[in-house]
């Protein structure tokens, strides 16, 4: 499986250089490592790494108008690779792309990703437009 942790230079600034005025969601599909990779050597499982970037981002997070939209444990892969499971996925609400750029480019912000970084065996980040509910699908 391909590791994918943090967006390539170019997918950022694809990414920074689409502004959206209004609310973008952030799509989250993680699968967490059994045991974080800390550089420094320190002890952890990928849950609790992961739990240590949840609660040091959350300040920074909130502080750009983030919210999480939703969050669901995955169960059971219906459709797709037999090999790609997530142990978890949420949508990330914020008020504008350049709110999630402000956040990720936060000096106080990038201190803390390494936990993260150090959780995550792979990943996906998929931004959204967010639409309107309807009575079907498409």
């Amino acid at each position: 499986m391909t590791k994918y942790v943090d967006p390539s230079r170019e997918q950022f600034r694809a990414f920074a250089e689409k502004p959206e005025a209004g609310p973008i969601w952030m799509l989250n599909m993680i699968r967490l490592r059994k045991r974080a990779k800390y550089e420094d050597g320190r002890e952890a499982s990928g849950a609790e790494a992961y739990a240590a970037y949840a609660r040091e981002s959350e300040p920074f997070f909130k502080g750009v108008g983030g919210r999480l939209a939703w969050s669901a444990r995955p169960e059971l892969i219906v459709i797709g690779p037999d090999d790609e499971h997530w142990d978890m996925i949420f949508t990330a609400e914020y008020p504008s792309s350049e709110a999630f750029v402000s956040m990720v480019k936060n000096p106080g912000y990038q201190a803390i990703v390494f936990h993260r970084q150090a959780a995550v065996k792979t990943s996906r980040l998929i931004r959204m437009k967010p639409g309107e509910a309807s009575k079907v699908f498409g």
